[in-house]
């Protein structure tokens, strides 16, 4: 069954003098349930504006986005619907961690149940046992900045997988990091989760896409098989 579908998307943007420029055009897509795909490009393609228009951050020109059958951006109540469900069914993985530098690292993975969209039982406990998976019991004090990278995406990740989504979107997740602590931090992503979750993750590295189900290119505002 199919968690995801992005059905004719496309996206452009209007540049002062009224010139418009093209980022997508006419992307389709379908990702099952559990099913982990990674989406390549070089710079500039348009993969970090297609991340965020699955994830409903951002609308599209044209096309729409089901998750779990239900539409973002179409018919009355979009915007609520597509509130309700990010918080419920999506989860988020972003290069640059995006943590609230004032929260301790408990804190931070608890944001998304003060959405007010989904109840999470305990959420301070759920947020202590994923930081616990992630190897972060000894940090539950502890800010943002008193941990090194790979520790802060650990933390986003745990962020991520507190509501139990049926999706996760990964932005880049080792852009950020090191050879060895990104193969560390993507083995966690696979494995800390106590359900599968399907995965779309945008990356320049060929060693992170290849731990995925399928690989995709994003060409010339067009997904394809990579390698086609």
């Amino acid at each position: 069954m199919a968690v995801l579908e992005v059905k004719d998307v496309s996206k452009s943007y209007r540049l002062p003098g009224q010139r418009r420029i093209p980022v997508l055009n006419g992307v389709s897509l379908s990702v099952e349930a559990g099913e982990h795909v990674a989406v390549i490009g070089r710079s500039g393609a348009g993969k970090t504006t297609l991340l965020n228009i699955l994830g409903g951050l951002d609308k599209p020109t044209s096309g729409d986005v089901l998750v779990d059958g239900e539409s973002l951006y179409r018919g009355f109540g979009a915007s609520r619907r597509r509130n309700r469900i990010r918080a419920s069914k999506v989860g988020f993985v972003f290069q640059s961690f995006h943590l609230m530098p004032e929260l301790d690292i408990v804190e931070n993975v608890m944001l998304p149940s003060m959405a007010g969209f989904v109840k999470v039982k305990s959420p301070r406990v759920r947020a202590k046992e994923l930081l616990a998976k992630v190897g972060l019991a000894d940090r539950f004090g502890h800010l943002p900045a008193e941990l090194s990278g790979g520790e802060q995406q650990r933390v986003a990740i745990a962020r991520a997988l507190l509501c139990g989504p049926e999706i996760v979107f990964a932005d880049e997740p080792t852009g950020n990091l090191d050879k060895l602590t990104g193969a560390e931090t993507m083995k966690l992503l696979f494995e800390v989760s106590e359900r599968p979750f399907a995965l779309v993750m945008v990356t320049h590295s060929g060693e992170t896409a290849a731990l995925c189900d399928r690989v995709l290119a994003l060409d010339a505002g067009r997904l394809v098989a990579s390698g086609a």
